[in-house]
């Protein structure tokens, strides 16, 4: 079990955390649960956390305020998020993926669905490189270098830029095939692999997001350009070493 994913559970409904804290147990996991914000600081602080299962509806602050939260944070920008939501409408969730959440799924849902996700975005998160700086790629890209053994993304000012995993994962297959059209089933494929969902938006909305990061007009972008009905292109040249 000390090899086993930690998953952090933030929701406010105590038998919600309990019957998903059990299953989730019951298949190999550890647990930690949390009803609220202070709690999940208190997990994050007292342990290494894997992933967070977040509740949408919490009281005070909500599971979009704890998003930001953790994406604003250094230590965390990279921790993946599985966002519960009780809402139906696809607002709830677009918003959720823009607050930097990893995936969504809605209430109620069967808890072998959401095992299923689980899994899928720690194989995502593993697949990610983690070699120590010096042995990993580093791209210059119009003023901007992305360190692959940092993981780190810094601005021409030399400013720390934090990504999110789907964010790094997304921005490194740009760089890799830069001034290349990609589709967004290609980009589904290179970034999600057999768990893209032919029917997931994710992708627009994180281009969207890494477009906000990379400072590039949504209305006139000149990194990261929409060539209509065909996909996106990373528009600059890319410089790669060691």
């Amino acid at each position: 079990m000390d090899n086993a994913a930690h998953i952090l559970v933030v929701d406010d409904d105590r038998e919600i955390r309990q019957l998903v804290g059990d299953y989730l147990r019951g298949n190999g996991f550890r647990l930690s649960l949390a009803a609220d914000g202070r709690q999940m600081r208190q997990a994050l602080d007292e342990a290494r956390v894997d992933l967070v299962v977040l509740d949408l509806m919490l009281p005070g602050e909500d599971g979009l305020t704890l998003c930001r939260h953790l994406r604003a944070t250094p230590a965390f920008v990279q921790l993946p998020i599985l966002m519960l939501t009780a809402r139906g409408e696809p607002i709830d969730r677009v918003v959720g993926l823009e607050m930097g959440a990893d995936d969504y799924l809605a209430k109620p849902f069967e808890p072998r669905e959401l095992l299923a996700r689980i899994r899928n975005i720690l194989r995502r998160a593993r697949a990610l490189p983690d070699r120590p700086a010096g042995h990993a790629p580093r791209y210059r890209f119009a003023g901007w270098t992305l360190d692959c053994g940092l993981r780190q993304l810094s601005s021409p000012e030399a400013v720390v830029v934090p990504l999110s995993g789907a964010e790094y994962r997304l921005l490194l297959v740009f760089l890799e095939h830069p001034q290349r059209v990609l589709n967004r089933d290609q980009l589904m494929d290179l970034t999600k692999g057999r768990d893209a969902d032919p029917f997931d938006r994710s992708i627009d909305l994180q281009i969207s997001r890494l477009r906000q990061k990379l400072g590039d007009d949504a209305r006139a972008p000149t990194l990261i350009k929409t060539v209509r009905n065909e996909g996106y292109v990373l528009a600059t040249p890319v410089e790669e070493s060691a």
